[in-house]
């Protein structure tokens, strides 16, 4: 317990921190003349700065409470969230910039894609089924200088490649049980982000919806185009080709968790397989990381 009267600060000091309003659930439904327009969005906001004295002398002057973050969000999506997600990031995080103590305003979006019921002759104005397929993801970050950085990605997608992937050649010692397999099933339920261009995203006419569409389908071509002989190897073509595709794009980074598919033994049972029957496994898993860069032209 420290001493009656004695300042702590003279021995302790605040390191890095930040604070804000996490998961909030946001859904807005734009009622146009002939047909509904749905967005389904979870939000994050987060605030650094100078922020000392709430922690060291518990002085709340100058904090921005996060039930006012989460207000803001709501306020702004009555007439803000009209675009793409990085767009609407932006506007959030450079208002949360203005505020006095904030040094810095961070803004994580995940939107839920709906899409429209077919219906006979068309689809269904005002009725939708969750695609379910992947998360869109956003990452906003404005400083008090008005520098900004933009984030975009796809989250939760889960794909499988029945062949063209392999994994031979790897190194071996008295633990190693794994067989080689020159061809086996891939699968993974991925997660990439890659970064724009600053100086393309500050000018405000960035088309943020082509770039992330540009970029999610060259990642699911090439994906189903390639031949892997690693997940390693994988992480490292579908990141060049998504550069590849948006130039806009400065880096790639994908994490992928390989969800593993095991060759069942039938001949117990006096039966042979021929890579049609295999047990689904989640745990444990292997975990892939990498971030690929556009190499400069310097």
């Amino acid at each position: 317990m420290a001493e009656p009267g004695r300042d702590l600060t003279d021995d302790y000091e605040l390191g890095d921190n930040r604070y804000g309003k996490s998961r909030i659930r946001l859904v807005t439904v734009r009622r146009e003349t002939d047909r509904h327009d749905l967005r389904d969005l979870t939000v994050a906001v987060a605030l650094e700065g100078d922020f000392d004295a709430v922690h060291t002398r518990g002085d709340n002057t100058g904090v921005v409470a996060t039930d006012t973050m989460k207000n803001t969000v709501y306020a702004f999506a009555r007439d803000r969230l009209t675009g793409s997600p990085e767009a609407f990031g932006l506007e959030l995080a450079r208002h949360f910039a203005t505020y006095a103590a904030c040094s810095r305003a961070i803004i994580d979006i995940e939107e839920q894609r709906w899409l429209r019921i077919p219906e006979e002759g068309g689809e269904a104005p005002d009725a939708f089924v969750r695609a379910g397929d992947l998360t869109r993801l956003a990452h906003v970050a404005v400083d008090k200088a008005g520098g900004v950085e933009v984030e975009a990605g796809v989250g939760d997608l889960t794909v499988m490649k029945t062949t063209k992937s392999a994994f031979t050649g790897f190194d071996r010692d008295r633990y190693t049980t794994l067989p080689e397999v020159e061809d086996r099933l891939m699968a993974t339920k991925l997660r990439a982000t890659w970064g724009y261009r600053p100086d393309l995203v500050a000018a405000g006419s960035f088309d943020f919806d082509a770039a992330w569409d540009r970029a999610r389908v060259a990642l699911r071509q090439s994906l189903a185009d390639h031949f892997s002989p690693s997940v390693q190897a994988s992480i490292w073509i579908m990141g060049t080709a998504i550069m590849d595709a948006e130039p806009s794009i400065d880096w790639v980074r994908m994490v992928l968790p390989n969800l593993h598919h095991w060759q069942v033994d039938l001949s117990p049972y006096g039966l042979d397989n021929p890579g049609e029957v295999f047990v689904s496994t989640s745990e444990p898993h292997g975990l892939i990381d990498a971030t690929v860069h556009r190499r400069s032209a310097g």
